[in-house]
């Protein structure tokens, strides 16, 4: 009986991802975050005794901008080399052949494939056969498992491939293939990388992203880490998911459907926000806010929501006690329909030309263009920051559409326009 570690896309020392700009966030453990979750990967394969450490993939988040990303790596194999742990990987797209300018000598325990064909790896005393090829580019558009040997009879087979297999959402078609072409050629497991979401293809034989070990921004929520993998007598338990993170982020949906207030939107936040802090298990947890429904509250929250995202990440920190912030508020809420109200005039009209802008393709690309002119001629200093115009985006344009239709309807109504 063997035990490995299927790991991939640990994007060492990535970059913060702008949370210096909020109080109290504790920048110095987010930022060495992808390190820490390294180091948990470590101290998981010595306290289970693996045999074999396998890296699929974007160890590196791109070139170093010193040694010491290669240094902390080359570290930890050495922790892994004392324990009578081997490692294999291979290059992905960030830390391709062609990307790397800088270069450290890994550990003799430590065994990186070519990127100029793939090779096998013979462990006889395990009775395990590794394939493996590394990126030669960081673009890397050939089918690379189509060339992957026959696997080795009588022995376990792994096969190692940072890949997109059939396309995977969010991540460039590299080393594209067909998950038919991987259940075909006869392995045992596919350890794969690249895609950032843990994702179990196929079980028969076991095809697996174990997604990346620390998520590193609000897209990559939820518990990050590996696959643990016993083999018995050549026959493969189920694999176990193991948590490597030490930060967490978190998406957190709020109905506000009905509510009145802001200050009531915060009250129906706070519940999110302590299952939130629950779910982190005592790491930092980072959340973004997505809150939606029809209520009177969408005009007052619109109409100051850097006031009311400040609230939140106050009410936050009495919950958390210093382990939770808010990174952003995004509001999809939307006011109670008031076209009874309307009645014919100006306000009507003006209604209708937002509808007009937001269904017609055409005329919405008209607009952008016009702004594109207007934009250009705004001071630079103006350009600027989070609550810039930007239209090329054009969901940030419908995105502000969406806002002036409350103002203008609340502002009518009051009589201050």
């Amino acid at each position: 009986m063997f035990k490995f570690i299927h790991a991939a896309d640990l994007h060492l020392d990535s970059p913060l991802q702008k949370l210096e700009r909020y109080e109290g966030v504790p920048v110095d453990e987010v930022r060495g975050a992808t390190r820490h979750a390294l180091e948990n990967l470590v101290d998981l394969a010595l306290a289970e005794e693996v045999a074999l450490v396998i890296l699929a993939g974007d160890l590196y988040d791109g070139d170093w901008k010193d040694y010491n990303t290669g240094l902390f790596l080359n570290a930890q194999m050495v922790r892994l080399q004392e324990g009578g742990v081997r490692v294999l990987l291979i290059r992905g797209n960030h830390d391709a052949a062609n990307t790397m300018t800088k270069s450290l000598r890994l550990p003799e325990n430590v065994r990186s494939f070519s990127e100029k064909r793939p090779e096998t790896e013979i462990l006889e005393d395990l009775g395990v056969a590794v394939h493996g090829q590394s990126f030669a580019s960081r673009a890397e558009t050939d089918n690379l498992a189509a060339g992957y040997p026959d696997p080795v009879p009588g022995m376990f087979n792994i096969g190692m491939l940072h890949s997109s297999v059939t396309g995977r959402e969010g991540h460039e078609n590299y080393a594209p293939c067909s998950l038919e072409t991987l259940t075909l050629k006869g392995y045992d497991y596919w350890a794969l990388g690249h895609a950032h979401t843990r994702e179990i293809l196929s079980r028969t034989p076991f095809v697996a992203y174990s997604g990346n070990i620390q998520g590193r921004h609000a897209r990559e929520t939820g518990p990050r880490g590996c696959w643990l993998v016993t083999v018995d007598d050549g026959i493969m338990q189920e694999p176990e998911f193991r948590e490597l993170d030490t930060v967490r982020w978190e998406l957190v949906s709020v109905d506000l459907t009905g509510a009145r207030t802001g200050s009531e939107a915060v009250d129906r936040a706070v519940p999110e926000l302590g299952a939130a802090v629950e779910r982190g298990e005592e790491r930092p947890v980072i959340v973004r806010i997505e809150m939606g429904g029809g209520c009177p509250a969408d005009v007052e929250l619109r109409s100051d929501i850097r006031k009311w995202e400040n609230e939140l990440r106050s009410r936050a920190q009495e919950i958390g006690r210093g382990r939770i912030w808010v990174e952003k508020v995004v509001l999809n809420t939307r006011a109670p329909d008031h076209g009874e109200r309307l009645g014919e005039g100006p306000l009507q009209e003006i209604m209708a030309l937002l509808d007009e802008l937001e269904a017609d393709d055409e005329t919405f690309a008209g607009l952008c263009a016009e702004l594109e002119g207007f934009w250009a001629k705004v001071p630079p200093e103006l350009r600027r920051g989070r609550d810039s115009l930007a239209p090329g985006n054009p969901d940030r344009i419908r995105d502000l559409l969406g806002r002036v239709r409350p103002l203008l309807l609340d502002r009518f109504e009051r009589g201050e326009a």
